[in-house]
């Protein structure tokens, strides 16, 4: 039925078939209307007979072939689908009628050589289904190169930075191969365009004030029924809720803004109109900064879609693992420009961090004083002249933390930050920190126990800080409980200055405490010592230095290593027999374990271990010795049985290692 609005027949240029009927005319059938016959290259030789009707009115790439060649548009098929006046003895049939009856008509007519099946690509509705059929109509359009050149300068002159840099030459792709934007949507709602036409002479006016009159006669005038692209009036965001076109306190105040974060899909579609429009309206740059960041996918990777079915509610998450757990199970995955794949369990994982800082958090406020820690956050670090090593360390780690959270944080690098503040809350403050100041907090130094609670209250203080733009509600929870200045933690200052905390010998001398205390710890797990068991410890030092460090570090080393006895000596050409021992740089530590366990019986158990491991070995590597299973299985499956004789061979060395512990050797 569209070929009745044919006004040309067009076929390659480089087509031997045609070449010579280019520039000449023929008859379109039932019309009887002469049409040109021309060249183009848009058109595909290879399909069908290589001639393509050309119906301008009613197909995108026809249109565009139209201008071209200067060929007329008809419309044949109005917007109700029905058939217009210039589709002649066929108009007033709807669209379907026509098509079946033309078909018979160019049979009766002996003009039709064939019907073949084709499947072709034709539009639907996203929301219905409904065939799309493409029409002509009138549109408003903005022309677009007077204002993307001043756009494209700005991005290109770092007046406008895209985070991270390579988006920047998404936009410039866009822009300087931008065309001129139709802003006309027919939609029920929306900003109504401001443009007026006159019923009595068809003036168009367009105002910003609506016309009472035409401006030409003096006629009625009737508003423009279509609204603006969602996009168009989406650009005004950074100014137009500040007051504009007023000259606003607010407007003053807040435009031009510092960052636009949004996802990399909608660069042109927002990023860029807010731009030039922003330029154009203001003079000025809406946003400093353009950071961009990745979709939220599935947890394999896939876009979250209805169709799917693989789409999380996030009001979901929320009632079941908390805002704070969305939040950060989303930032803490992000990477500059990556997408991010989400799935309940880093919610749930997140949620569980939120618990272990409440938890932390009661612990210290369950243990200070009525007036302790009083202004311990806002007077700044704690004065030196009272810490002990564990306190010393743990504000050089915090130092450390608040400038590289700080740099990462000026470099729109949320992701990392998140993970490096989860890592020092949960592994050096609650499992390192808070258990060595249990010892003073227990203890029965008045002094030594104010200064753990001072530090613990500091370095909570300034965490709770560090972490609140990522987890907003519990961190503002915790830290109004926390003695403190100020109503909330929203408008307290943000850390600075780690390097006021640095003390590199404390982090050296703590790091070594800590390697031993974890060697004691896994020899007392390997040879199954029980929890409650204090073992006697041994530690052979080279240097005088380390066994002074070591020595001092007792308190320490006992109650985090559940050691009952600490000797610290230079080394001996005599080992302990029986004890497990772990080498560590410059010392060696042993835990004699005759008065621990067991022996027989923990060496029977070895021996069954030790039988199994050796047997499961030898049936991996029987297995990878076998061509057929090498060749012919698929390259995962052996890349698992590798991994598994690896694995095998690992746990045989560690249990012969144990067995010979046991025995002395």
């Amino acid at each position: 039925e569209t070929m009745l609005g044919d006004t040309g027949v067009a076929v390659h240029p480089d087509d031997e078939r045609y070449r010579g009927l280019i520039g000449k005319e023929c008859i379109l059938p039932v019309m009887n209307r002469r049409i040109p016959i021309i060249a183009d290259e848009a058109v595909d030789a290879s399909f069908g007979t290589g001639a393509v009707k050309v119906t301008p009115a009613h197909d995108p790439n026809d249109y565009e072939m139209a201008g071209r060649h200067d060929l007329p548009l008809i419309r044949v098929i109005g917007p109700d689908l029905v058939m217009t006046a210039q589709a002649g003895k066929y108009q007033g049939q709807d669209r379907d009628t026509c098509r079946a009856q033309l078909v018979e008509e160019l049979s009766a007519l002996g003009l039709l050589r064939a019907i073949e099946p084709h499947r072709h690509a034709v539009g639907h509705c996203q929301r219905c289904d409904t065939l799309v059929e493409p029409q002509v109509s009138t549109q408003w359009f903005v022309r677009m190169k007077p204002l993307a050149t001043p756009a494209i300068a700005a991005v290109k002159r770092d007046y406008i930075r895209f985070v991270p840099g390579r988006f920047a030459q998404n936009y410039l792709g866009w822009m300087e191969n931008i065309r001129d934007w139709c802003i006309s949507r027919q939609l029920w709602w929306g900003h109504q365009i401001p443009a007026y036409y006159c019923t009595d002479c068809d003036e168009v006016i367009v105002a910003a004030e609506p016309p009472e009159v035409c401006t030409k006669c003096g006629g009625p005038v009737r508003q423009d029924p279509d609204v603006l692209d969602t996009w168009f009036s989406s650009a005004l965001w950074p100014y137009s809720g500040l007051g504009w076109p007023e000259d606003t306190a607010d407007l003053r105040y807040y435009y031009p803004t510092s960052v636009l974060v949004t996802a990399y899909d909608i660069i042109f579609f927002w990023v860029a109109r807010m731009i030039f429009s922003g330029l154009h309206h203001t003079g000025e740059r809406p946003f400093k900064d353009v950071l961009v960041h990745g979709l939220v996918r599935d947890a394999e990777g896939r876009k979250m879609s209805k169709s799917l079915g693989n789409g999380i509610d996030p009001l979901e998450v929320v009632e079941r693992f908390g805002a704070d757990a969305l939040r950060f199970g989303l930032l803490a995955a992000v990477t500059p420009g990556g997408d991010v794949r989400f799935s309940l369990d880093r919610a749930e994982a997140a949620r569980n961090f939120a618990n272990k800082l409440w938890n932390a958090a009661r612990f210290v406020l369950m243990n200070l004083d009525d007036d302790a820690g009083d202004g311990a956050a806002d007077a700044g670090p704690p004065d030196r002249s009272g810490l002990e090593l564990a306190d010393r360390w743990i504000l050089a780690r915090l130092g450390r933390l608040v400038d590289e959270v700080g740099d990462l944080m000026e470099r729109y690098e949320v992701g990392e930050a998140a993970r490096l503040v989860y890592d020092f809350a949960w592994g050096e403050y609650c499992d390192w920190y808070i258990e060595l100041a249990k010892i003073r907090l227990y203890g029965d130094d008045p002094g030594r126990r104010r200064v753990a609670q001072t530090v613990l209250v500091y370095v909570l203080d300034q965490l709770l800080r560090l972490l609140h733009p990522v987890m907003p509600f519990v961190t503002e929870e915790i830290w109004r409980a926390l003695p403190h200045d100020g109503p909330s933690i929203v408008i307290a200052a943000w850390p600075t200055g780690g390097g006021e905390l640095a003390d590199e010998a404390a982090e050296a001398d703590m790091g070594l405490v800590m390697e031993v205390i974890r060697a004691i710890r896994n020899i007392r797990a390997e040879m199954n010592v029980p929890l409650g068991k204090p073992a006697d410890v041994l530690i052979q030092a080279e240097s005088a230095g380390s066994r002074e460090l070591l020595a001092g570090a007792e308190p320490y080393i006992s109650a985090l290593g559940k050691v009952a006895r600490l000797a610290v000596g230079p080394p001996q050409a005599a080992k302990p027999p029986q004890a497990g021992s772990a080498i560590l740089p410059g010392c060696e530590i042993y835990v004699p374990l005759r008065d621990l366990i067991d022996l027989e019986r923990e060496a029977a158990r070895l021996e069954r271990s030790l039988a199994e491991a050796a047997g499961e070995l030898e049936r991996a590597r029987r297995r990878l010795a076998d061509e057929a299973f090498t060749t012919r299985a698929p390259a995962e499956v052996v890349a698992k049985e590798r991994d598994k004789e690896a694995a095998w061979a690992d746990t045989l060395t560690r249990l012969k290692r144990r067995l010979a512990m046991l025995r002395g050797g």
